[in-house]
């Protein structure tokens, strides 16, 4: 059974059980806990920790999930891997653990025939918590299996939570026995709580059901929690691994064999010559290009983009290993574009947008292979230079910390580190690379810990909503003005009943025209006055939980208390700007697709008053053509005063229309596509000007990098851009009339303004240069004699280190020839010492080294630096001890001179 059809059957089985299919959600949610979704059930956790009220009492969904802590195990084992797909059911305060039973015991054990998984009972295992008696009797009633057949685990095994106070509840798993060829016989009755390790593969875990039926007050560990008492409503909770599932129903020893995976291995083999099943070492680098092909691909469609931090980083690991597995395997020329294609047509069958924004997926990945090629280029050169100063002085292994830096600064992987070690015939130091990446692992695992408990504490909010009985109604759209009335008041974390003059709360209407913060938008501003007289001013507007709007405020005059009247007036004037700049994001977001292709997609945006910046997916800066085509190209739409209009429709029905979604945002089963003409269209909720003539004129200031892939343009647009436009014009005319041009004529006329200042330069230089080198020759003709050495050390005030080098050689070359001659040229200028010392071949012979010299100078002058024998220079920031520094020259001279 391949994979697509036990995704379908398991969907449909609950569908046929009253269950409301969810599509899967973006792996990029707004979670402080999580950089991606990693379990089916992240998309509903406001649902089970009450911030939000559930659409409906039962779902199921098939949620695609990337895991990253264990990456560098990824392929060492059968077990590990960073992207899969978990089926899921879930129920909202409806069935319980009976139910759960129920439904998982009929699809896994239901013959083929019927539209199961048609699993053999017989080498089924369910089991419980230990001391769930409940679930012991209900697995019991359901299966008909004996006690022995059902294992009793422990909180280790059969208790979740999420690591934080809040929900928890005791789990049921069922384990398949995949026979002795995966571990040793075994006597179930005999396990005891802790599955023995052994085991581990034998019995596989193939589905998980929580009984979420506890409030968790304190989670000290996995095993060690307090649980302060029963949740008001027992939820249900599944995660059913569908590539397990998968290597199960078609006879496959793992998940990297079944036939949405092993393909990609088969292509490696193809390429690279070596055999899957050979060795366990080329068998772990080809279930690494397995996996993270597939994992980078997914990453990449929903729209990260390789960086050095948070979801870049993990991006950037996974294609990197992937194409450094391949240089292990033998094949060093360009890896993904043969591998990644392979990976789209299998995952591609059900995910059809692989296919739809396959340019933008591939230009993404492909790049990021160029740039590691690249990296690997400068890396070899920084490991040869590495293991020559080993081999110089004798040494037979390369230090961790050289190790570490390479992987961690240069992006070299450690095991390219170990395979080229081993060529040059020397070991590498790996007890201490290793111990270096666990202390940066420990400090992101503390990091991320320190992050741990950041769910928001939405309980007023949602005290408020459950006492109004339905979600705040937003009359934004069609109003900048509207009348309601109080419905709650939060502050300092909880529902006050009143609050008076200078008090900083948030206050919940029943209906309000102030937009939200949101999709980018920056919230409305503007003042609330109430039926008693109170005055509120409104700072900032948030949703924290959907369904409500909460309005920052500061009250300047009266009370605000539940129930009073509110008249709510928006700032019209920030309104207006706000939704120019809007309608002009979307404005330039097509023109960019229409100048770079469809793979220019939106990364972030901010539409505030006058102004917006745009970020967008591009492999490099944009010329500056382009940029003046784009802005042309928004110009000539405002002159069109093209309609702008708001329709609400299906998701279904939008994708047919056209309409762009961004990656990472939530959208409901109903979404509200927004249209510029027939020419831009979008799915938004944000406010937009009624007609893009509106917006009067958009100026694009210009583009820059914030990321490896991601260029931010930054705009003005109305008066604003008017207004920048208006002091240019001003600036131009300015320059002109001093430079007695016409404005067209400018710019030919500075370039010659800058070519004379250059020329003027050169010469200015050649002279200095000139006086430079005439101050050599008495330099030299003064030199001291310290014993046989012709001794010059002299300080120069103004000198910086190019100039203080070039005399200390010119001085050198000018000594006496057959002589010992030292050089030592020490120059000051703004708060810096830059010291050069120039040895000829006869002071070398006596013993003398200016590497010596600089480094006995250095803590003079506060600073270092080095060298070779003949030549060395260093620098400092003290240079009230210069002339103690050739004082010491002098000194060390001769007594090495001496000796």
């Amino acid at each position: 059974m391949d994979t697509a059809e036990i995704r379908r059957r398991f969907v449909a089985h609950f569908e046929s059980h009253g269950h409301t299919p969810v599509p899967s959600a973006s792996l990029l949610l707004d979670d402080p806990n999580l950089l991606f979704v990693n379990a089916g059930m992240v998309p509903f956790k406001p649902y089970f920790l009450g911030q939000e009220t559930p659409p409906y009492r039962r779902a199921t969904s098939v949620q695609k999930c990337v895991r990253t802590p264990d990456i560098e195990d990824v392929g060492k084992t059968t077990r590990h891997g960073t992207f899969f797909e978990m089926c899921g059911n879930f129920s909202f305060g409806d069935y319980f653990k009976e139910g759960a039973i129920e439904y998982a015991w009929e699809l896994v054990t239901k013959p083929i025939a019927d539209g199961g998984f048609g699993l053999d009972e017989s080498l089924l295992y369910p089991s419980i918590l230990d001391g769930d008696d409940e679930a012991l009797a209900l697995w019991r009633k359901v299966t008909g299996l004996p006690d022995e057949r059902i294992l009793r685990l422990g909180r280790k095994e059969n208790y979740w939570s999420m690591g934080v106070p809040g929900p928890g509840g005791p789990c049921s798993e069922i384990l398949v026995d995949r026979g002795p060829a995966y571990g040793p016989d075994f006597d179930p009755s005999r396990l005891g709580p802790d599955m023995p390790v052994q085991l581990e593969d034998r019995l596989l875990e193939i589905w998980n059901l929580v009984f979420m039926q506890d409030e968790l007050s304190a989670v000290r560990s996995k095993e060690d929690f307090d649980i302060a008492g029963p949740l008001p409503k027992k939820n249900i909770d599944t995660g059913m691994g569908l590539e397990r599932v998968a290597f199960l129903l078609q006879d496959k020893p793992n998940m990297y064999e079944i036939d949405v995976m092993f393909p990609v291995i088969e292509k490696a083999q193809d390429l690279t010559g070596r055999r899957y099943g050979a060795t366990h070492d080329d068998d772990v680098r080809f279930r690494v290009i397995a996996d993270h092909v597939r994992s980078s691909m997914m990453l990449i469609a929903d729209g990260v983009t390789p960086g050095n931090e948070g979801r870049g980083y993990v991006l950037r690991r996974l294609l990197r290993r992937a194409v450094r597995s391949m240089r292990l395997l033998g094949y060093d020329d360009p890896a993904l574009p043969e591998l990644l294609p392979v990976s789209r047509d299998k995952m591609g069958e059900t995910y059809t947008q692989l296919h739809q924004d396959w340019e933008r997926i591939s230009t993404v990945a492909f790049a990021e292979e160029h740039a590691f090629r690249q990296t690997l280029r400068a890396g070899t050169t920084i490991f040869d230079q590495a293991t020559a100063a080993v081999k110089k002085t004798g040494g037979t292994q390369l230090a961790g910390d050289q190790a570490f830096a390479l992987h961690d600064t240069y992006g070299f992987p450690i095991d390219l580190t170990l395979e080229m070690a081993n060529e040059q015939g020397l070991s590498v130091d790996e007890a201490g690379f290793r111990r270096l990446m666990n202390e940066q692992r420990q400090r992101a695992k503390d990091d991320a810990k320190a992050k741990k408990g950041q769910h928001r504490d939405a309980s007023a909010y949602r005290e408020v909503a459950d006492a109004m009985g339905r979600p705040v109604e937003f009359t934004g759209y069609d109003t900048v003005t509207d009348e309601g009335a109080v419905r709650g008041i939060v502050a300092a974390g909880g529902v006050v009943r009143a609050a008076g003059p200078g008090e900083l709360v948030e206050v919940v209407l029943d209906r309000t025209p102030f937009y939200a913060e949101g999709g980018g938008q920056l919230a409305d501003q503007g003042v609330i006055e109430l039926e008693n007289g109170a005055r509120l001013e409104v700072l900032d507007v948030q949703s924290p939980v959907t369904g409500v709007i909460a309005h920052h405020v500061r009250v300047l005059e009266g009370e605000v208390t539940p129930g009073l009247s509110a008249h709510a007036l928006v700032d019209v004037e920030r309104r207006r700007s706000i939704s120019r700049s809007h309608t002009a994001t979307h404005m330039v977001h097509k023109a960019f697709r229409e100048a770079l292709g469809e793979t220019a997609t939106q990364a972030g945006s901010e539409n505030s008053p006058g102004r917006f910046r745009f970020d967008f997916s591009a492999t490099g800066s944009v010329p500056a053509s382009v940029m003046a085509d784009v802005e042309a190209r928004v110009n000539d739409v405002v002159l069109d005063d093209l309609a702008v209009h708001a329709e609400i429709m299906t998701q279904k029905e939008a994708v047919a229309s056209g309409a762009m979604a961004l990656f990472g945002e939530k959208y409901g089963d109903r979404v509200r596509v927004v249209s510029v003409g027939e020419w831009a269209r979008e799915l938004c909720g944000g406010t937009h000007a009624g007609s893009s003539g509106k917006l009067g004129v958009i100026k694009l200031l210009g583009e820059s990098s914030i990321g490896s892939g991601v260029r931010r343009v930054e705009a003005l647009v109305g008066s604003d851009a008017y207004r920048f436009l208006a002091r240019e014009h001003v600036l131009v005319n300015q320059l002109s009339d001093t430079l007695k041009v016409r404005p067209e004529q400018l710019p030919e006329r500075v370039n010659d303004i800058v070519e004379k200042l250059r020329a003027a330069e050169k010469e200015i230089e050649k002279v200095r240069l000139q006086q430079l080198l005439a101050a050599g020759g008495e330099l030299a003709a003064g030199a001291a004699k310290v014993g046989p050495v012709n001794l010059v050390a002299h300080r120069v005030d103004g000198a910086g280190g190019g100039d203080v080098r070039t005399l200390a050689l010119d001085v050198r070359g000018r000594l006496p020839q057959g002589e010992p001659g030292v050089v030592v040229v020490i120059g000051a200028a703004d708060g810096k010492v830059s010291v050069v010392a120039a040895l000829n071949d006869e002071a070398r012979a006596r013993g003398l080294s200016a590497n010596a010299l600089v480094r006995a100078i250095g803590p003079f002058v506060g600073g270092k630096g080095g060298g070779k024998d003949d030549v060395a220079q260093g620098g400092g920031t003290d240079t009230s001890r210069i002339d103690e520094a050739l004082a010491l020259v002098a000194a060390e001279v001769g007594r090495v001179a001496a000796g």
